[in-house]
């Protein structure tokens, strides 16, 4: 009498096995492990606020930030020998998407009235089970999403005031400064830089230049200038240390009391204008023909 090998998984393994002499074992998924990935905002040894006045730049001034806020992704750890292992990050539909999470620093009090209540200091995700020494994470929106239309874009890749527009992408960091003493000595300055809304002060906003696009209204196939700085921390533990983003030391070596001429305030990212020298040394980005060197923006506490 004739059998009939029912189309199933466990005849499959079977008639597989009579061949082969061995029990093959369906494949499992990778055990894992969750892991957050704790950021806290600074201003050398002090939390950050947006109620409070600091003494920032070369030399130093007094300064308000009305924004503080960035994007980061390629989020890895990195075991004891030297492996880089992805951290696959929840989709919570708000703070992550796919590879990219947004950290707020800004409450929505004091200088930051044109933000949002909600702040967000972490990233959680799951790694494979493992020893894990060291953290890696690129900051900014990768090459493949920095040139979605925000408007239709899921969350966090959704806010109108991280984006610019198709040619120039996204804000990968926004950290806004407020000086009195700049705008007391001398007229306002107002400019539309990369696009975005009119702005005065001395704004930071890092993203890519250089964009290159057919057309105003295609997205760009490359940009010059891709400005997105790679973080490697080769001692960092994420269940007792966690990443501080120091504004001291971002505008360390940065005169935030003037702007070059015919450039918008502050550091827009423009590829020609000075005032970015330090921020984009701090960040660990080569700029104007100087080489990159050790980022100092981010530590590990």
């Amino acid at each position: 009498m004739k059998s009939t090998i029912q189309p199933s998984l466990i005849a499959l393994i079977s008639l597989l096995a009579s061949f082969s002499g061995e029990i093959v074992q369906p494949a499992t998924a990778a055990e894992t492990q969750p892991v957050t990935i704790r950021f806290t905002a600074k201003v050398s040894s002090e939390p950050f606020s947006c109620k409070t006045t600091y003494q920032l730049g070369k030399p130093t001034v007094r300064q308000v930030a009305s924004d503080f806020r960035f994007y980061v992704s390629e989020v890895a750890l990195i075991d004891a020998n030297g492996r880089v292992v992805p951290v696959t990050l929840e989709q919570d539909g708000k703070w992550q998407y796919q590879n990219v999470a947004l950290l707020d620093f800004e409450d929505k009090t004091g200088a930051c009235a044109n933000g949002t209540v909600e702040t967000r200091d972490r990233i959680i995700g799951t790694v494979p089970k493992g020893k894990y020494t060291g953290l890696k994470f690129t900051l900014g929106v990768p090459a493949n999403l920095n040139h979605e239309d925000s408007a239709l874009a899921p969350s966090p890749l959704n806010l109108t005031g991280l984006w610019w527009n198709w040619q120039f992408g996204y804000k990968f960091a926004r950290i806004d400064l407020q000086s009195p003493s700049m705008t007391q000595s001398k007229p306002k300055q107002k400019h539309e830089g990369h696009g975005g809304a009119a702005s005065s002060g001395f704004p930071i906003h890092l993203g890519s230049a250089g964009c290159q696009a057919a057309t105003g209204s295609e997205k760009p196939t490359r940009c010059i200038y891709v400005n997105r700085p790679t973080i490697i921390f080769t001692r960092f533990n994420s269940s007792g240390n966690l990443v501080v983003a120091d504004l001291v030391q971002l505008v360390a070596t940065s005169n935030l009391n003037q702007n070059q001429s015919k450039t918008a305030p502050g550091c827009m990212s423009e590829p020609n204008d000075k005032d970015c020298m330090g921020i984009m040394t701090s960040l660990g980005l080569s700029f104007m023909g100087k080489p990159a060197a050790t980022q100092t923006f981010f530590r590990v506490e």
